[in-house]
C-alpha cells in the first residue's frame, strides 16, 4: 500500500512555548518498499511515524493511504485503519507482561480476519522452543521478536517501526533487522522504520533525511545492501 504525505505541519505547546516539530513534510514511499526515515534526535521522525499510524494527527497536510486521506476518516474509520492494515513496532516492545508469547503475538491474531498460523509464525520468529515463556524470561532480542510476531500475525500492509533495534546489541540488532528484512521480501510489506543508525540506510528503498522538522534529502537507494552485510 503506498503511503503519500503532502505538507505535514505539527506543534506542540503555545504562545512563547509553541514547537514546531515538523514543517511542511512532503514525500512518497512507495507499495512494498523499505523506507528509512533516518535523522539525529529531535529532528521529528518518530513523530511523523505517529502521524503516519493515527496515533497523533497533523496540523495542517494530507496523508494518503492508497486511494484515502486519513484526515477524512472519522474515529470508527481511522480504528479500523489502524486495526486492519497497520503494523506497529516499538523500541520499548510493549509487550503484556502476564501473557505468554505466544498469547502476546495472538493478541494481535485477534485483530485480523485472516491472520498468519500462529505455529508457523513462532517457528519463523524462532520462538518455537519460548512459546509458553512470559516476557520477564526473555533476552531483548527475543521481546523484540515478539513484538514483531505481533505486529505481523494480522497481515498488515503497512508495518511502522520505531527504532526497533535502538535497546539491543549489535549481533541482535542485525538478525531483528534481517527478520524485518526477511518480512517485507515474504509478505510484502510496506515498510517505514525510524531510525538515528546511518548505516542502516543501506538496506532501505528509499531514504528519507530528516532534520529540524524539515526534508533534507529523500533518495532512492540504488545500491540495496543486504542486512548480514552492514557493518557500522
Amino acid at each position: 500500500m503506498q503511503l503519500k504525505l503532502e505538507n505535514i505541519h505539527k506543534s506542540f505547546g503555545s504562545g512563547e512555548n509553541k514547537n514546531e516539530v515538523l514543517k511542511g513534510i512532503s514525500c512518497t514511499v512507495e507499495s512494498g518498499s523499505i523506507c528509512v526515515l533516518l535523522g539525529p534526535s529531535g529532528s521529528g521522525k518518530s513523530t511523523l511515524l505517529n502521524i503516519i499510524g493515527g496515533i497523533e494527527t497533523a496540523d495542517e497536510g494530507t496523508i494518503y493511504i492508497g486511494d484515502e486521506k486519513l484526515e477524512d476518516m472519522n474515529e470508527k474509520k481511522l480504528s479500523l485503519y489502524r486495526r486492519k492494515h497497520l503494523g506497529y513496532v516499538f523500541q520499548a516492545y510493549n509487550l503484556v507482561p502476564d501473557l505468554t508469547v505466544k498469547e502476546n503475538i495472538e493478541v494481535g491474531a485477534y485483530l485480523s480476519d485472516d491472520p498468519m498460523n500462529l505455529d508457523e509464525m513462532l517457528n519463523m520468529l524462532g520462538l518455537w522452543e519460548h512459546r509458553n515463556k512470559m516476557p520477564n524470561q526473555l533476552s531483548g532480542g527475543q521481546q523484540q521478536r515478539t513484538s514483531i510476531g505481533r505486529a505481523i500475525i494480522k497481515r498488515p500492509e503497512i508495518l511502522l517501526c520505531d527504532e526497533p533495534t535502538g535497546a539491543l546489541d549489535y549481533k541482535t540488532s542485525k538478525d531483528i533487522l534481517t527478520l524485518i528484512e526477511d518480512v517485507n521480501r515474504k509478505c510484502g510489506n510496506t515498510i517505514v522504520m525510524v531510525t538515528h543508525n546511518d548505516a542502516l540506510k543501506n538496506m532501505a528503498d528509499r531514504v528519507i533525511k530528516l532534520r529540524d522538522g524539515a526534508v533534507r534529502s529523500d533518495k532512492k537507494n540504488e545500491t540495496k545492501i543486504p542486512v548480514q552485510e552492514l557493518e557500522w
